[in-house]
């Protein structure tokens, strides 16, 4: 079965258009409409149908799309076996203003050579970023499977680093004078995180930080983005939020907003790496090596449950 056929038609399924999956292989549309099709009838099947918008797989195509993905990221790491670097470093973070992105660019600029492509993968179930990691559609994520159980033989998750939270509140709020603060502090305070979805590592997360600390958790409403979010702040006396104290956030100088360290102890949000357990990208050893050094939070510092110390053969 033709490789470069099975790439096309990959890539056409993710991106659901012919001539932009035919511009990322360097390519016509015509030449991947032929590889599909030799595709089809070879497999004898059916792998798309049109629409106004595109291509949309078949039933058919949707039951072979994981295994033509599967033996197209075997055939890519076949290659950089035998050609270190050859691909970008492709790395998953929540959003690019995260913590992880902000230590990425951290160690993109000590290091500019570096080959890295930095991505947010829109999901919130962690079994999807695991899939995209298996199949080699990304060579880490910076997420975490709270139940280390359920990997998959080829995966593995390592400790990355600890991202200690602190308070966001507006200049009205009865906490924004304050120069730090203790959880219990924190008590009968309305703390909003708008758009926990349930299942997500977050969700555990905020559940058991707010039973272990008897904490008021608000996720009610749609999360409409962080420009909305922090207005909310800045115009509110009563309703604050937490942030990681490596994440990035803008906001106008008349909002005048506040961030507040939360101490004794520390309330820690811990992330972790995702990647595979054999034949990783040779550029993840030095950003590994790089967490490592990060300066590590007080010992008296709160985590959840499913957080571990690392082993000495993870790293």
């Amino acid at each position: 079965m033709d490789t470069e056929a099975l790439r096309s038609f990959v890539r056409a399924a993710e991106l659901g258009q012919l001539q932009q999956a035919a511009d990322e292989l360097g390519v016509t549309q015509q030449a991947v409409s032929k590889r599909i099709a030799v595709l089809e009838r070879e497999l004898e099947i059916r792998l798309f149908t049109r629409t106004a918008r595109g291509v949309e797989l078949t039933l058919d195509g949707q039951a072979f799309l994981p295994h033509a993905r599967s033996v197209v990221a075997g055939v890519e790491r076949a290659i950089s076996a035998v050609r270190p670097g050859s691909r970008a470093l492709r790395i998953d973070v929540l959003g690019l203003r995260s913590a992880q992105a902000v230590i990425l660019h951290d160690y993109w600029r000590s290091h500019p050579g570096t080959n890295l492509d930095v991505v947010t993968l829109k999901v919130n179930d962690p079994r999807v970023v695991v899939a995209a990691v298996e199949a080699g559609d990304i060579d880490a994520s910076f997420r975490t499977v709270t139940d280390p159980a359920t990997l998959p033989r080829d995966v593995r998750m390592i400790p990355a680093f600890d991202s200690a939270l602190e308070l966001l509140v507006g200049p009205r709020h009865p906490l924004a004078s304050a120069r730090t603060l203790t959880p219990a502090q924190l008590r009968r305070h309305r703390i909003w995180v708008p758009g926990i979805a349930p299942g997500s590592e977050w969700a555990d997360f905020y559940d058991q930080l707010a039973t272990d600390f008897d904490l008021r958790i608000d996720a009610a409403g749609p999360h409409f983005g962080d420009e909305v979010l922090l207005d909310t702040l800045a115009e509110s006396a009563n309703v604050a939020t937490l942030v990681g104290a490596r994440d990035r956030y803008l906001w106008p100088t008349n909002h005048d907003l506040r961030r507040i360290p939360i101490v004794a102890p520390t309330l820690a949000y811990p992330i972790s790496l995702i990647l595979p357990r054999t034949n990783p990208h040779p550029g993840l050893r030095p950003i590994i090596n790089h967490l490592a050094n990060l300066t590590p939070l007080p010992a008296a510092t709160w985590r959840p449950s499913w957080a571990t110390t690392p082993r000495r053969g993870d790293r």
